[in-house]
């Protein structure tokens, strides 16, 4: 049963939109108002699934209402209603789900009755509004932080996209709506570009609405503010936790490679977007920095492999940086693995030559010759391999 609120200051209108509504089943009207705020009220008090919202009110646009009340309730749908096509369109883009032209017709009005029907929340993240968003590698959902499945969310449009990944790295900070403009719309106008705008705030609090998640994002003078509220964030949850251990205990090592698996990738990666690259740049040092922390720990312990099985993600996520090949290099001598050390060595020299069209770093070449000499030395029983240290 589809609960409808309508609103209305004409009286005639209001009543002939009850007499076509109590004709369609599935539908229980739960209140008409003809004073908007009262309706506003009612709104914010019974949350229905839809409300039939006249634009053209004499004491509020009906707009406005729509926007105080997804504001609260994201999940609230908006039908607008009014005698004027060209605002009517223009209100559509804005934030309505569908919209319908006075004098409203039975059969249109049916029509909007059975596209509400079917915006029904599909796959929810949680019964509670929790879950968690991902930002390592590309924007994904799950329901908790350890669960192996993706969420699927359907994106309207990229810009909402990426303006909800903006929003998020800027989470709880009031971003300036004109600043968004100019990221996203910086070749439409203003009137166009606030439209743009609002659509896409629009269609992003109805993608969290459709899988339950409590995310809120609330519209100030000049500015958007998202809140997590109780959903986590990865890097949150992965920066967090990486900085609160030691690596002192082989348990708070535990500790950290199961952390460490939150980091699928480079921060927003597959996205691509220009304005993250300093945050992803950040995520990336700090990363390496842990790995580091991580690989002196297991090496002073003599646990080798283990610190090549980190190096080896490394390599995987970054295969054009030398840094991983040469670490490599090293800590497969300290496993006495020469075969690897030469393997390494040579997929070093074929990507430098590939992709940049260079030779190995001159301090790396003096490793690996200082290396192969005391290597034959060693064959030969001249002496003993002093490369072995990181």
């Amino acid at each position: 049963m589809l609960r409808v609120i309508l609103v209305d200051d004409e009286a005639l209108a209001l009543e002939h939109m009850e007499h076509l509504l109590v004709k369609i089943s599935g539908v229980e009207i739960v209140g008409k108002f003809q004073n908007p705020f009262r309706a506003l009220e009612a709104s914010l008090r019974e949350r229905p699934d839809v409300i039939f919202l006249d634009i053209d009110m004499l004491e509020i646009n009906g707009i406005e209402i729509a926007e105080q009340i997804q504001s609260s309730y994201p999940e609230i749908l908006v039908v607008f209603v009014t005698a004027y096509d060209e605002y009517a369109v223009k209100a559509f883009e804005i934030n309505a789900m569908d919209y319908v032209i006075k004098p409203v017709q039975r059969t249109r009005l049916a029509e909007t009755v059975r596209r509400l029907k079917k915006r029904v929340p599909s796959q929810a993240i949680s019964s509670d509004g929790s879950g968690i968003i991902c930002c390592f590698q590309t924007l994904q959902f799950k329901r908790s932080m350890w669960d192996s499945e993706f969420v699927d969310v359907y994106w309207r449009t990229s810009k909402a996209r990426e303006l909800f990944s903006f929003l998020i790295q800027h989470r709880g900070r009031p971003v300036r709506k004109d600043i968004l403009l100019d990221m996203l719309w910086p070749e439409v106008d203003d009137k166009k570009g606030y439209a743009q705008l609002y659509a896409a705030i629009y269609q992003i609090r109805r993608t969290l609405s459709a899988i339950q998640m409590n995310i809120t994002i609330s519209s100030l003078d000049h500015s958007y503010v998202l809140e997590l509220n109780e959903v986590k964030l990865d890097v949150d949850e992965w920066q967090n936790g990486m900085a609160a251990l030691t690596s002192g205990s082989d348990e708070n090592v535990v500790k950290h490679q199961n952390l460490m698996t939150l980091y699928r990738g480079d921060y927003l990666a597959e996205e691509g977007y220009l304005w993250a690259e300093s945050e992803r740049e950040r995520l990336r040092i700090l990363w390496l920095h842990y790995i580091n922390m991580m690989t002196d720990h297991f090496v002073s312990n003599g646990k080798y492999t283990e610190a090549i099985l980190l190096y080896r993600r490394v390599q995987v996520l970054h295969p054009y940086v030398d840094s991983s090949y040469f670490m490599l290099m090293k800590l497969y001598d300290l496993l006495g693995d020469h075969h690897s050390v030469e393997q390494q060595y040579k997929h070093l020299r074929n990507m430098l030559k590939e992709e940049y069209d260079m030779k190995p770093k001159p301090t790396i070449e003096k490793w690996y010759e200082k290396w192969k000499s005391e290597m034959n030395r060693h064959k030969n029983g001249d002496g003993n391999n002093e490369c072995r240290s990181l």
